[in-house]
Protein backbone atom coordinates (compact mmCIF):
# COMPACT_ATOMS: atom_id res chain seq x y z
CA UNK A 1 0.00 0.00 0.00
CA UNK A 2 1.29 3.64 -1.14
CA UNK A 3 1.19 6.34 1.15
CA UNK A 4 -1.64 7.52 -0.95
CA UNK A 5 -3.49 4.70 -0.54
CA UNK A 6 -2.67 5.16 3.44
CA UNK A 7 -4.19 8.02 3.38
CA UNK A 8 -7.17 7.55 1.56
CA UNK A 9 -8.16 4.30 3.71
CA UNK A 10 -7.37 6.46 6.78
CA UNK A 11 -9.81 8.97 5.97
CA UNK A 12 -12.47 6.50 4.72
CA UNK A 13 -11.70 3.87 7.95
CA UNK A 14 -11.71 6.57 10.65
CA UNK A 15 -14.79 8.71 9.44
CA UNK A 16 -17.19 5.31 9.00
CA UNK A 17 -15.83 4.12 12.47
CA UNK A 18 -16.16 7.17 14.36
CA UNK A 19 -20.20 7.25 12.32
CA UNK A 20 -20.55 3.63 13.83
CA UNK A 21 -19.25 4.87 16.94
CA UNK A 22 -21.99 7.52 17.58
CA UNK A 23 -24.31 5.23 16.07
CA UNK A 24 -23.54 2.53 19.02
CA UNK A 25 -23.58 4.96 21.55
CA UNK A 26 -26.69 6.40 20.75
CA UNK A 27 -28.22 2.81 20.15
CA UNK A 28 -26.98 1.24 23.34
CA UNK A 29 -30.24 0.57 24.92
CA UNK A 30 -31.94 -1.31 22.06
CA UNK A 31 -29.45 -4.35 21.88
CA UNK A 32 -28.87 -5.42 17.98
CA UNK A 33 -30.88 -2.08 16.49
CA UNK A 34 -27.74 -0.58 15.76
CA UNK A 35 -26.43 -3.36 13.09
CA UNK A 36 -29.49 -2.15 11.03
CA UNK A 37 -27.30 0.84 10.38
CA UNK A 38 -23.76 0.28 10.99
CA UNK A 39 -23.53 -2.93 8.65
CA UNK A 40 -24.61 -0.88 5.36
CA UNK A 41 -22.03 1.81 6.31
CA UNK A 42 -19.73 -0.88 6.83
CA UNK A 43 -20.52 -2.27 3.47
CA UNK A 44 -19.84 0.50 1.97
CA UNK A 45 -16.70 1.35 3.84
CA UNK A 46 -15.49 -2.27 1.90
CA UNK A 47 -16.23 -0.77 -1.54
CA UNK A 48 -15.11 2.08 -1.03
CA UNK A 49 -11.31 0.95 -0.13
CA UNK A 50 -11.85 -1.56 -3.08
CA UNK A 51 -11.97 1.84 -5.38
CA UNK A 52 -8.82 2.89 -3.50
CA UNK A 53 -6.66 -0.30 -4.99
CA UNK A 54 -8.86 -0.34 -7.95
CA UNK A 55 -10.90 -3.20 -6.96
CA UNK A 56 -14.37 -3.24 -8.12
CA UNK A 57 -17.02 -5.04 -5.59
CA UNK A 58 -21.07 -5.64 -5.97
CA UNK A 59 -22.62 -5.61 -3.10
CA UNK A 60 -22.67 -8.91 -2.48
CA UNK A 61 -19.07 -8.88 -3.06
CA UNK A 62 -18.49 -6.45 -0.40
CA UNK A 63 -20.73 -8.45 1.79
CA UNK A 64 -18.90 -11.57 1.54
CA UNK A 65 -15.95 -9.50 2.59
CA UNK A 66 -17.33 -7.83 5.09
CA UNK A 67 -18.68 -11.21 6.56
CA UNK A 68 -15.22 -13.20 6.38
CA UNK A 69 -14.15 -9.98 7.97
CA UNK A 70 -16.43 -9.83 11.70
CA UNK A 71 -16.32 -12.68 13.37
CA UNK A 72 -14.97 -10.14 15.53
CA UNK A 73 -18.29 -8.76 16.51
CA UNK A 74 -19.36 -11.80 17.96
CA UNK A 75 -17.48 -10.39 20.75
CA UNK A 76 -19.55 -7.13 20.39
CA UNK A 77 -22.47 -8.65 20.42
CA UNK A 78 -21.81 -10.44 24.07
CA UNK A 79 -20.42 -7.34 25.64
CA UNK A 80 -23.95 -5.35 24.37
CA UNK A 81 -25.71 -8.64 25.99
CA UNK A 82 -24.40 -8.10 29.14
CA UNK A 83 -24.24 -4.34 29.98
CA UNK A 84 -25.20 -2.77 26.54
CA UNK A 85 -28.30 -1.86 28.77
CA UNK A 86 -26.98 -0.04 30.79
CA UNK A 87 -27.37 3.55 30.71
CA UNK A 88 -24.14 5.81 30.08
CA UNK A 89 -21.59 2.90 31.19
CA UNK A 90 -23.73 0.91 28.45
CA UNK A 91 -23.85 3.91 25.67
CA UNK A 92 -19.68 4.17 26.08
CA UNK A 93 -18.74 0.59 25.83
CA UNK A 94 -20.84 0.09 22.69
CA UNK A 95 -19.91 3.41 20.81
CA UNK A 96 -16.47 2.10 21.80
CA UNK A 97 -16.73 -1.40 20.47
CA UNK A 98 -18.55 -0.09 17.11
CA UNK A 99 -15.59 1.90 16.53
CA UNK A 100 -13.34 -0.68 17.26
CA UNK A 101 -14.53 -3.39 15.87
CA UNK A 102 -14.78 -0.61 12.38
CA UNK A 103 -11.45 -0.16 12.37
CA UNK A 104 -10.50 -3.75 12.88
CA UNK A 105 -12.65 -4.85 10.05
CA UNK A 106 -11.51 -2.00 7.91
CA UNK A 107 -7.60 -2.38 8.28
CA UNK A 108 -7.98 -5.86 7.69
CA UNK A 109 -9.69 -5.56 4.02
CA UNK A 110 -7.96 -2.95 2.96
CA UNK A 111 -4.39 -5.04 4.10
CA UNK A 112 -6.04 -7.72 2.06
CA UNK A 113 -6.74 -5.94 -1.09
CA UNK A 114 -3.70 -4.24 -1.02
CA UNK A 115 -1.90 -7.86 -0.84
CA UNK A 116 -4.61 -8.79 -3.64
CA UNK A 117 -3.03 -6.31 -5.82
CA UNK A 118 0.77 -6.39 -5.16
CA UNK A 119 -0.35 -10.39 -5.84
CA UNK A 120 -1.89 -9.70 -9.28
CA UNK A 121 1.31 -7.37 -10.45
CA UNK A 122 3.62 -10.05 -9.89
Amino acid sequence: MNSSQETQCHSIIHSVAATCGAIGGGMAQVPGSDNLVIVPLQIAMVVSLGTVFGIELSDSSAKAALASATATTVGRGISQALVGWIPGYGNALNATTAFAVTEAIGWAVANEFSERKSLLRR
